[in-house]
């Protein structure tokens, strides 16, 4: 399932990132480009303005929810999506590109030594070279996803 979320939507991108969906987060205010965009990529529009129009042959999610996590249910509950623990951190959250595995050692000065010293697995994004690992970040999400779906 391939994502366009609008503007107002950026921590809700994240998120789903974060779950291991295709989320590109669109920050122009011209719908006219909005919707090229995602007939080009052919991505679902996820927004909160109600104002666009439903014939433009895109599809178009308009989430009412003002708060994080009530958005974040709402998107899962309309597209139904089921969350997947294999699927969530294997994207970048900041860019959207699939994360790939490196070797410990090329970690090693990228991030804090604590880090280094606790983690053995450690993955980074080939567009903007961020690095990630498996902390306690993990276990927060699931908590959220918990109560989202509790």
């Amino acid at each position: 399932m391939r994502l366009l979320l609008t503007r107002e939507l950026g921590r809700l991108a994240k998120w789903l990132r974060i779950l291991g969906l295709d989320t590109v987060y669109f920050k122009e205010q011209n719908v006219s480009s909005l919707i090229i965009e995602a007939l080009r990529q052919e991505r679902i529009i996820i927004t909160r303005n109600h104002h666009l129009p439903r014939s433009c042959g895109a599809r178009i999610v308009v989430i009412n929810a003002e708060r994080l996590n009530a958005q974040l249910a709402e998107v899962l509950k309309r597209l139904q999506i089921k969350p997947v623990s294999d699927m969530m951190f294997t994207r970048c959250t900041l860019c959207n590109e699939p994360l790939t595995a490196i070797q410990k050692e090329n970690a090693k000065d990228k991030v804090p030594a604590y880090v280094f010293a606790a983690q053995e697995r450690f993955f980074a994004c080939p567009q903007c070279s961020r690095i990630y690992w498996q902390g306690s970040h993990w276990g927060n999400v699931r908590e959220i996803l918990n109560k989202i779906n509790s």
